[in-house]
């Protein structure tokens, strides 16, 4: 390779200058780089291998969000204890957990009791199964292939079912009520 042609490109990338098209040749063939200058009211286009300066931006969350969000951090501290004791226990940790109310337990409560008597091997006429009386009972599986013994994965699938397909366990216990299944 040509040492006068690679020292004048590199002449020209570090002096500034973007050299197009013929202009490119023109310089190469006369060995070194003419800086031209920016036409009045343009700026002179920086090369690839020039720092530049990024420009400001602002924080990405206001300065309100920013400081709600820091008052709120979850500390090593708290450690959220596992689920035991009776399957009522259990369900009424993973509703408050689901974000719904005492009441909304109320509700949980008359309808499995209604359903299943909290029985984790209920079963009716019809093949439903466990304590949320899920059909077919195999759609408790998508908690956890233990969904035939163990009242976490039947409750766990229970409450996502009705939080998906009614939205509250009150609004599947008046559906309960008024069409005898929920």
């Amino acid at each position: 390779m040509n040492r006068n042609l690679f020292r004048g490109v590199t002449a020209g990338l570090m002096s500034g200058v973007v050299l197009t098209g013929g202009a490119i040749a023109a310089t190469i063939a006369n060995g070194a780089v003419d800086e031209a200058p920016a036409a009045a009211g343009t700026t002179a286009q920086v090369p690839w291998n020039v720092r530049q300066e990024l420009p400001s931006r602002e924080p990405i969350r206001p300065a309100h969000v920013a400081k709600h969000a820091r008052a709120h951090r979850v500390s090593r501290a708290h450690v959220r204890r596992p689920l035991t004791g009776s399957p009522r226990t259990i369900a009424h940790a993973l509703v408050l957990r689901q974000g719904w109310s005492e009441r909304q337990f109320g509700c949980l409560d008359r309808l499995w009791t209604r359903e299943s008597n909290w029985e984790v091997s209920a079963q009716n006429s019809s093949g439903a199964y466990g304590i949320p009386q899920a059909l077919p009972a195999s759609k408790m599986a998508m908690m956890g292939s233990d969904w035939r013994t163990n009242p976490i994965t039947q409750i766990r699938w229970g409450i996502w079912y009705i939080a998906n397909a009614y939205g509250s366990p009150c609004a599947a216990l008046q559906h309960s009520y008024s069409y005898n299944y929920y």
